[in-house]
């Protein structure tokens, strides 16, 4: 029997607990895990199924220690994933113990008597714990001379998720990540003994026996990649990656998730110039380790066929886009800039994706080159309330370290109330730690929306159901008709989520800040594009200058002028116009020209008039990415780089700046910020942009200011009401649909959800299985899909495949549109 080492004078504070582990006296909280202990004191106990995020499940027996409780040894070995730290208690590690040692290689003996023997062709060869762990803690030798268990591979669990069952050690990370941290049914264990594998758990119970293959539904799920990272073997590997390259042929860099307002840490893997691949990065206070597939898969559209490499101009004498050297095109777009601003002057539509640092370039590029304050990045439905509502809720809020919400306050609240705001679908990240909160602590998600969606379900959360553009007389009927809901706002520590769709419900906005006023909760503004939270404080809108500062205000306009070294007077005390304003402004020939980057027309709350301002403009420069909705109208085609082959920074809807470096260096291709500062040259300015460290720098120079800009005070408009055959459209974007960045994906496409219209049983009652939404402009026709909205209301993705609403429909949520059976 092990002797007790002598009691130690240390002091064990409330709460904690003493032991011993390898002879070395060590302090530990209550609930801890041995495991974890362990690792504190250096000592890296072997394990597969162990996940600091995930449950203890005790799968996978690796990790087994000697212990010791009261002076008596446990009869054998335990698992120290599972156990948890007692006082007086004594641990031998595989480091001291020759038992817990050789129960450990026996373990490791045993998960490999089935494992196939193929590393070299096995996508997890070189970074798999399977491999250093047997050379670590495995036998030399094997005494297993039968033949080795086989399946048909690989299994395809979904158009992205590849599954070889022989490779599988029966850890459950998957199981539970994809049951305790997405919500989805994934993959489970089916069979038992050595029969024992993993399957789609729809297949439980029609698993083909003689092909062993399974036959249910396909897995979809937003966060299927995840698996894939944390399995410790090559049993799931990902049909894009598959095969392409080896681990120790890539070079990896730190890096920022592009494509949606979480700002998620990735690390980016490439191999000769092109990138192979992307994965998680470990950020505990905001992504954890866990990011959404679109943010892990789409990244192809960098390399696409049709990227635009080199300048265009458009020929005078063909009409036709034609490809000329730097300097022509910036002389050429500054010589149209300069007329259109000299004449009735430029609007400036920067779009949502920019970087903090690309946003200040065409703030400032729009005030000092084009000396106007018509510049709005709001490429999708906007209105002059939701303008006063960034101006005086959102800038300058102070993010993190000034006390706004964090990701981690969405464990620890109350209560969430979610507003307009779709968290699976529009930030995923927002989402997982909704689900997280409301799983393990004592968090109350409540959604003000139309149906109980994936989201409501998943977040176990409770909904208050309205009609479309009903949400404001929601919010504002709170206190009266949810009592227990407005008493938990009051609660400290209550966060109100408010998504941009707001911006569509007139008296919204409003309803909400007054919301927060009353109750105290913190409000939280969460975009679903990457760039607009850094766009706000950088002060492309036309009632903000950098650092939220109201373009009304003399005081503000006297510091920007002084840091920009212009003669006092030179900015206009007259806000500028909103997106729609500006498009207006075209066709009526109130304005000349358009200055773009990155927007797509369908995306507008009115893409006709869009079109329509395009083509009756004088002079439209457009820098982009990828050939556009716009490229046809453009006069100058400027080609700037994706996040890859730059650097910058996304501030995300915490206000938690997120930089990143340049992952694919010497390509040539150039920041918005670089292009805009060189354009500015060619019109006799000097932006000092010329890189990012050199904007971002110039936006911090500024002098803080404590002007804000006053509260939104704007009327509530009931609903619409429908006629005969009509019905009130409710919609929102699908995280995977048909975005530009999300091209050349086939496999992430295939993992989208169901474009279908749902609608209430009433409402569906004589339609058919299928239904046609129509308005004066255009059809969308549908499967119906029943579920729980109010009775007179459709619901239809907002751009997904057949379902391009403002492209077809020209309408958005709140509209009132025709229902009618529609044609299989």
């Amino acid at each position: 029997m092990t002797v007790a080492p002598e009691k130690s004078d240390v002091d064990v504070p409330e709460g904690y607990v003493k032991l011993t582990i390898d002879g070395e006296e060590v302090v530990a909280p209550q609930g801890e895990l041995l495991i974890r202990t362990a690792e504190r004191l250096g000592t890296v106990i072997p394990r597969f199924c162990d996940h600091p995020l995930l449950d203890p499940a005790g799968a996978c027996r690796q990790c087994l220690v000697e212990v010791e409780m009261n002076g008596r040894p446990m009869p054998k070995p335990q698992a120290s994933c599972t156990m948890t730290v007692a006082d007086g208690m004594v641990v031998k590690t595989q480091v001291t113990s020759e038992v817990a040692d050789k129960a450990q290689q026996g373990v490791m003996e045993l998960l490999l008597i089935n494992h196939p023997l193929d590393c070299p062709i096995c996508d997890k060869g070189g970074e798999c714990p399977l491999q250093n762990q047997a050379m670590a803690h495995g036998r030399a030798d094997s005494r297993f001379v039968d033949k080795k268990r086989t399946f048909p591979k690989p299994l395809p669990i979904s158009s992205q998720v590849l599954l070889d069952r022989e490779r599988c050690v029966l850890c459950q990370r998957c199981t539970r990540f994809s049951d305790q941290i997405a919500g989805d049914p994934f993959i489970d264990l089916l069979e038992r003994g050595a029969h024992q594998q993993i399957g789609t758990a729809e297949t439980a119970d029609v698993l083909d026996a003689a092909s062993h293959t399974s036959s249910g539904q396909p897995f979809q799920s937003y966060f299927s990649g995840n698996t894939i990272q944390i399995c410790p073997v090559g049993a799931l590997t990902s049909a894009q990656y598959r095969f392409r390259s080896r681990p120790f042929d890539l070079v990896s860099t730190p890096s920022v998730c592009e494509h949606c307002s979480s700002g998620c840490a990735e690390r980016t893997d490439f191999r000769r110039g092109k990138v192979m691949r992307k994965l998680a990065g470990e950020d505990p206070d905001v992504n954890e380790e866990w990011i959404c597939d679109k943010g892990r898969f789409a990244f192809r559209y960098a390399n696409a066929e049709q990227r635009i490499r080199r300048p265009l101009v458009r020929s005078a004498e063909t009409g036709e886009l034609e490809e000329v050297s730097w300097t022509e095109a910036l002389r050429a777009a500054a010589a149209g800039l300069t007329k259109a601003r000299d004449g009735k002057g430029v609007g400036v539509l920067p779009g949502g994706r920019v970087t903090i640092e690309d946003a200040y370039a065409y703030s400032k590029f729009a005030r000092v080159a084009l000396r106007t304050h018509d510049v709005d990045h709001r490429a999708r439905a906007h209105s002059a309330e939701e303008l006063d509502f960034l101006a005086s809720r959102v800038a300058r809020d102070g993010g993190p370290a000034g006390g706004g919400v964090t990701f981690a306050d969405l464990e620890s609240a109350p209560v969430a109330l979610c507003v307009a705001f779709e968290p699976e679908e529009e930030a995923p990240a927002v989402f997982l730690r909704l689900r997280k909160g409301a799983r393990t602590g004592d968090i109350k998600v409540v959604h003000i929306g139309q149906w109980s969606s994936p989201a409501v379900e998943k977040t176990f959360g409770e909904l208050l159901a309205c009609p479309p553009g009903g949400e404001a007389d929601a919010v504002e009927g709170i206190a009266q008709h949810a009592p227990d809901l407005d008493e938990a706002l009051c609660s400290a520590g209550a966060v109100v989520l408010v998504g941009e769709r707001a911006a569509e419900v007139p008296g919204l906005p409003t309803a909400l800040h007054r919301l927060a006023e009353r109750t105290g909760a913190r409000l939280a503004w969460i975009p679903r594009r990457a760039g607009e939270r850094g766009a706000v404080e950088a002060g492309t809108l036309p009632t903000l200058l950098p650092g939220g500062r109201p373009v009304a205000d003399a005081d503000a306009r006297a510091e920007v002028e002084r840091h920009w070294g212009l003669e006092a007077g030179t900015l206009s005390a007259e806000p500028g116009r909103d997106v729609t304003g500006m498009l207006n402004a075209i066709v009526t020939r109130d304005l000349d020209g358009l200055l773009v980057g990155g927007v797509d027309l369908d995306d507008l709350p009115d893409p006709a008039l869009a079109r329509k301002a395009f083509d009756a403009a004088g002079f439209v420069v457009s820098l982009e990415l990828l050939p556009s909705t716009v490229t046809p109208y453009a006069d100058v085609v400027l080609p700037i780089a994706p996040v890859d082959e730059k650097g910058g920074t996304f501030v995300n809807w915490e206000g938690r700046r997120r930089p990143f470096t340049v992952t694919l260096d010497g390509t040539g291709a150039l920041p918005d910020c670089r292009v805009l500062d060189t354009l500015g040259v060619e019109m006799d300015t000097d932006l000092f942009t010329q890189t990012p460290d050199a904007a971002l720098g110039d936006l911090d120079r500024l002098p803080a200011s404590s002007v804000r800009a006053a509260a939104p005070d704007h009327p509530s408009a009931a609903p619409p009401t429908p006629g005969p055959g009509q019905a009130l459209l409710a919609t929102w974007r699908q995280l995977i649909d048909d975005g530009s960045l999300q091209i050349d994906e086939p496999a992430l496409a295939g993992t989208a959800r169901r474009v279908v219209a749902r609608m209430s049983q009433a409402t569906a009652d004589g339609l058919g299985d299928h239904v046609t939404v129509s308005t004066d402009r255009g059809s969308v026709t549908l499967p119906v899909e029943v579920t729980d909205l109010p009775d007179g209301v459709v619901w239809l993705p907002g751009n997904s495949p057949g379902s391009k609403l403002r492209a077809t429909l020209g309408a958005g949520h709140g509209a009132v549109v025709d229902i009618a059976g529609g044609d299989r």
